[in-house]
């Protein structure tokens, strides 16, 4: 019991500053919906297809950046650090040629990809400048994601939390003055918040850089690195690829989602735009506890501290489920009040108000989701995440998707009833993994 009250202090310590942290990250997305809103419908709805690119793109960074995290605090809690900094040198090499590569897709396929998505021609002069921006600066963010990895590994997650407020503030001053055209700027309307946010990823990226060197690994030894370590790009692919691959096969279906949400026109965009940036605000407790919860459970798995590790994953669940629920009840209960603040449509806040409500279910299955898929790679169970994600994901939440919103003509509300059916029936799958201790002889360790 003494040794449980200990572990879940050190749990508070990491967990608040990723909650801020990952509450300023969501804020960078969902300032540019909520300042743009105020521009037009049209550019809420345009950029909200780009950033289901993107950030299906950038999932691709988490091939090197889940592996990061996992050997990292595997390697911390047995006190192997020469393989810990090998780990974080090779996986900032990797990134910076996959970063590279994925920015000159992003820029260069910007029309090409949103003619893909089906995009209409009204909201394409608003999506193509501001994917190109975007885009070119991609490289900012895999660098600046495997560097907060490393730190939060080594129970630094005040850092990136404070690089993230000083990225919000940038954000912020920089969307007003480019969006609306302040302070003797142009007015750019998307064009301006791709801007804003592509400068302040490359000031976020400088400011981890020089915090790596100064408070975590002072200096990479090229001894370390003779001979190349393969075997440690062996184990970040071994963990990454099946842990993105569940990451990159949900966004994925995101993507096609939003191409048939598409279909039922510009409304329904617009409100499954506006209702994203809403709920990311619900779990946004659930990822930092996993994420918090997930070092923590590395570090246990690396100490051979099994039931410890066990029994921390079910406070987390536990903890995880209850603000889940809490808060998308107080959400749909605001529903109304939160679109009239958003949009002047009647349309849009209607359906808006309907979804909050259906999505208070979605959220429970959504707490557990976020939870165990953390807890078991930190544990080094990697690939059956990726097998329950890709067979529920693909036949529940885009089968059932189209079933209910396209075929029966449910549209969007029809749609979120099968997100519903996703996330709890993956729920359900993972509550009994985590308790079937299979995962507890897959360490790398």
């Amino acid at each position: 019991m003494t040794q449980q009250t200990g572990i879940r202090k050190g749990l508070v310590k990491l967990v608040i500053p990723i909650f801020i942290e990952t509450l300023l990250i969501m804020m960078l997305g969902a300032v540019d919906t909520i300042m743009l809103s105020q521009y037009s419908d049209e550019s809420v709805a345009a950029v909200g297809v780009v950033n289901q690119i993107v950030t299906f793109a950038f999932l691709v960074f988490e091939v090197i950046n889940i592996g990061t995290s996992v050997l990292c605090s595997q390697y911390l809690g047995a006190k192997l650090e020469k393989n810990m900094i090998q780990v974080v040198g090779v996986a900032l090499l990797l990134n910076l040629v996959v970063g590279l590569a994925v920015s000159a897709i992003l820029h260069f396929g910007a029309t090409t990809l949103l003619g893909w998505m089906g995009l209409r021609p009204e909201l394409l002069q608003y999506g193509i400048g501001y994917m190109e921006i975007v885009g070119a600066f991609a490289f900012f963010q895999a660098i600046s994601l495997t560097i907060s990895a490393s730190l939060r590994s080594a129970n630094k997650a005040i850092y990136p939390m404070l690089v993230t407020v000083l990225v919000n503030i940038m954000n912020i001053i920089g969307n007003y003055s480019l969006i609306f055209g302040k302070w003797g700027m142009p007015a750019l309307g998307a064009e301006g918040a791709a801007i804003s946010t592509a400068f302040a990823r490359g000031v976020s990226m400088v400011v981890l850089f020089v915090i790596l060197f100064r408070k975590h690994i002072p200096k990479f030894p090229l001894a370390y690195f003779r001979p190349f370590p393969w075997i440690e790009l062996k184990n970040l692919l071994k963990i990454g690829l099946p842990s993105a691959g569940e990451n990159i096969s949900y966004s994925f279906s995101q993507v096609v989602i939003t191409y048939l949400i598409n279909i039922l026109g510009n409304n329904a965009l617009a409100t499954r735009t506006y209702t994203v940036n809403i709920v990311m605000f619900v779990y946004l407790f659930a990822i930092a506890m996993a994420q918090g919860g997930a070092i923590t459970i590395g570090h246990l798995v690396g100490q051979k501290k099994v039931r410890a590790a066990y029994l921390l994953g079910k406070y987390v669940m536990r903890l995880s489920i209850l603000v889940s629920l809490i808060l998308s009840c107080i959400w749909a209960a605001s529903g109304h009040f939160i679109f009239s603040l958003l949009t002047d449509n009647q349309g849009i806040i209607r359906l808006g108000v309907t979804v909050m409500i259906i999505d208070v279910i979605v959220e429970i299955g959504r707490a557990v989701n976020i939870y165990a898929t953390n807890a078991l790679r930190s544990a080094g169970d990697v690939n059956f995440p990726f097998y329950v994600g890709l067979v529920v994901q693909w036949s529940v939440s885009v089968g059932v998707s189209y079933l209910l919103g396209i075929h029966w003509g449910w549209g969007l509300i029809g749609m979120w009833c099968a997100f519903l059916l996703d996330e709890n029936i993956r729920a359900i799958i993972f509550v009994r993994r985590w308790n079937s201790m299979k995962w507890a002889k897959k360490g790398f360790v």
